[in-house]
């Protein structure tokens, strides 16, 4: 299911200033809030329990701090407010491992199911108690209880696994929770900490979600069937999540002011307690190496635990570089288009066409032509052509259509400052920066969206036709889009900032135009002056992608129960493709061109081959731990972390390239003469039928020669693993360029495919 007000974009905030009242020798210093980890094995025998420990180390340095959270699982340690002197004082102090910042987070269907395969497979997948059985964690603004897509019709007990509950709160009671909608519970005391008390005026201290993103993602990744799903029509049919019939538990982390770490981590602690299967977070925090990144550290002890965590690739592509959740722990997930689309086309009184969407529904414009304006030449403001707020000039504005420019302020408010200044319709066109990649809104007037060529020739009309005329045509729905899945431009791409040997995104997912439950307190736009209520809602971002993967996670784990979070993860991404039906190679919008594995990582889920991938790339928490030891991580950054101690053996060799991944990213030196060698090594684990696989490489890659030792590996019993060796030798080539391969081990029965991305740096 889907939707575009995930804007993963994240600010690393030195938090607010939150003024408290200090003891008279501090005077009024300025507070921030802190996540300090402890190294709980270090603790004096003189204390009985380590809250003790910990509230006395907080006493040592302020008189007057409170603990916000402690935590146990995520981290050893606590969250409070001090003053930069005071987290100075406590750092040095010994058993402190780290006092860090709080950061803060931002937010980043009726045809996925189809798109996906998985209506015609339902006999594939264990829809019977054990799929009833899986729980999934969902991290984001609440949920709607009332939404038909929590309905539990024919759903058996609660697990008895399950350790969760429902708190009440503002307009929210446990009686709101039943047995798909089993666990509900808020955290606000990092939030409240930094920005003051929750206006309950505005938002709901409780569960509720009065956002809308929440019960998109909870719904879109395991929301009930329900029959006659649109919006305003659009996107006709029966919506229903990924897992339908899997268990649903919201934590409500993220607030008008944003997602604060200390939150997160609060809400992780609690999953793992509640035995959740899978964590979802379609939230993203900047790129911070890993032992300060909050979603990171709380996600290797889910790991730890036997949780998938799907977190959201982020919402800045197409740049190069700007992906969040890059830990290799983490499934980290890009977003592609549907098969779908929501034509609305512009018709100039030249008697040109342009194909735009749309999902306005309300009074039709006047069949006629109509005149149009160009929002620049409406306006005095330097930036009028973006149709900001009180920039258009009424008189000029007034009866007729505007074309609006993208960027700056939201699409859908450009809609209702044309309409405030009396305009009749808009089309909105996308600038250089967003190319030809149309996302579809549920404009508050007659409104389309045209790609950037589109734009440029409308324009041109515009400034040569001294009465220019034009009218929107509204289509409806499409299905059948060629081709499809495309990646979306906006979804974040690699490489990976932090570990350029880890290639990151793990995959992409349907996040375009997504059809899935909404919010009864917010209109489909979000906007405040959007008084429709609607039950579902079209919205895209890769905040729609993660939970479309974190659904099917669920779909695998019922599956296969023994299975670790590595292996769910290995299944999904070997068996994902990169070509369309017809051996075309799959294409990224934001291009025009193929779409590469910075792009698209392995390529697109195939939820119904993951189910059976034959073999798999395994990973403990030993392994992640020696990858740690292969980033020279010192024994302070490692205990973050893990959480206990754990020393890297001076005797052993870590190599970041020996971590057991799916696919693979080679880095080589362009200044040095000669050739590159760089050697990768990776188990597979056996979870088909016996066979013997052989090893191909493709397509040929100019100045490199990739060679795989050995070249058949053959396997006589389930759970039974064989290794093997890939050589990378590169010659010279000029900094900044990029190859990319496949190789793939088949046994004619299964295909265990994995991306290569090469590099000169």
């Amino acid at each position: 299911m889907e939707m575009v007000k995930c804007f993963m974009i994240v600010l690393i905030l030195g938090l607010c200033h939150v003024s408290m009242v200090a003891p008279l020798e501090e005077k009024k210093s300025h507070r921030k809030t802190y996540i300090v980890h402890m190294a709980k094995s270090e603790m004096p025998p003189s204390f009985q329990h380590h809250t003790h420990w910990y509230d006395s180390s907080l006493k040592s340095v302020s008189g007057s701090a409170a603990m916000l959270y402690t935590y146990d699982n995520v981290i050893h340690g606590f969250s409070t407010q001090l003053t930069d002197k005071e987290a100075e004082q406590l750092e040095s102090q010994p058993g402190i491992l780290a006092v860090l910042p709080e950061v803060r987070y931002e937010l980043h269907t009726t045809r996925t199911p189809e798109f996906l395969g998985l209506s015609q497979a339902a006999a594939l997948f264990p829809e019977s108690e054990s799929a009833s059985e899986v729980v999934i964690g969902v991290l984001d603004t609440g949920v709607w209880p009332e939404s038909k897509s929590f309905a539990d019709t024919g759903l058996g007990p609660i697990p008895s696994s399950w350790k969760g509950a429902c708190e009440s709160g503002t307009n929210f009671t446990s009686a709101n929770c039943n047995k798909k909608l089993i666990g509900a519970k808020y955290f606000a005391k990092g939030y409240e900490a930094a920005l003051g008390a929750i206006d309950e005026t505005k938002e709901s201290r409780s569960p509720r979600d009065d956002d809308g993103h929440g019960t998109h993602t909870a719904s879109t990744a395991a929301g009930s069937v329900v029959e006659g799903a649109s919006l305003f029509g659009y996107a006709q049919g029966t919506a229903r999540g990924m897992a339908t019939r899997a268990r649903v538990a919201v934590y409500k982390v993220c607030w008008m002011g944003g997602c604060f770490s200390s939150d997160i981590l609060a809400a992780m602690e609690k999953a793992i307690d509640d035995n959740v299967n899978v964590l979802s977070m379609s939230l993203g925090g900047g790129m911070s190496d890993y032992y300060r990144d909050s979603v990171a550290i709380g996600s290797f002890a889910a790991m730890e635990k036997g949780i998938l965590v799907s977190c959201s690739a982020g919402n800045a592509g197409p740049a190069p570089y700007s992906l969040s959740n890059l830990a290799p722990w983490i499934t980290t997930v890009g977003a592609g288009t549907l098969d779908r689309d929501f034509p609305a086309f512009v018709s100039l009184g030249n008697g040109k066409n342009f194909s735009g969407v749309s999902l306005y529904r309300g009074s039709p414009l006047p069949g006629k032509m109509l005149p149009f304006v160009y929002a620049g030449n409406a306006s005095n403001a330097t930036n009028g052509n973006l149709c900001m707020m009180d920039t258009l000039i009424p008189e000029k504005v007034a009866g007729k259509i505007v074309l609006c420019d993208r960027g700056m302020n939201a699409r859908v408010q450009k809609g209702a400052v044309v309409k405030a200044a009396g305009g009749i319709g808009m089309v909105l066109s996308n600038t250089a920066a967003n190319g030809e990649e149309l996302v579809a809104d549920a404009h508050l007037l007659p409104a389309t969206a045209v790609g950037q060529k589109s734009g440029d020739a409308i324009r041109d009309y515009l400034f040569s036709n001294p009465n220019p005329t034009v009218t929107i045509l509204f289509e409806g729905t499409k299905v059948g889009i060629e081709p499809s899945p495309v990646v979306a431009a906006f979804s974040s791409r690699g490489p990976n900032s932090i570990t350029s040997e880890i290639l990151k995104p793990d995959m992409i997912a349907p996040g375009v135009n997504i059809l899935a439950g909404w919010s009864g307190a917010v209109g489909p736009t979000g906007l405040a002056t959007d008084t429709r209520r609607v039950d579902f809602n079209i919205i895209s971002g890769t905040s729609m992608s993660c939970p479309h993967v974190s659904g099917l996670a669920g779909l695998l784990k019922a599956a296969h129960p023994d299975w670790s979070p590595a292996a769910i993860r290995s299944a999904l991404m070997t068996t994902a493709y990169t070509e369309y039906k017809n051996k075309q190679k799959m294409q990224d919008i934001a291009t025009g061109k193929p779409s590469t594995p910075f792009d698209h990582g392995a390529g697109h889920v195939d939820p119904v081959s993951a189910l059976n991938p034959g073999l798999v790339y395994d990973l403990t928490a030993e392994d992640y731990l020696g990858f740690l030891c292969a980033l020279n991580y010192t024994e302070f950054q490692i205990r973050s972390l893990a959480r206990r101690n754990f020393s890297c053996d001076a005797s052993k060799r870590y190599r970041v390239t020996d971590l057991n991944y799916p696919s693979f990213a080679v880095n080589f030196d362009s200044i040095m003469g000669g050739s590159n060698v760089v050697k990768h090594t990776r188990t597979l684990t056996n979870v088909g039928s016996p066979g013997t696989y052989k090893v191909s490489v493709s397509p040929e890659t100019p100045g490199v020669k990739i060679s795989v030792e050995p070249q058949t590996l053959s396997f006589s019993q389930a759970n039974e693993k064989k290794s093997y060796t890939v050589t990378f030798s590169g010659s010279s080539q000029p900094t900044g360029t990029n190859v990319f391969a496949r190789l793939e081990w088949s046994d004619m029965k299964y295909t265990v495919g994995s991306p290569i991305a090469i590099s000169w740096t």
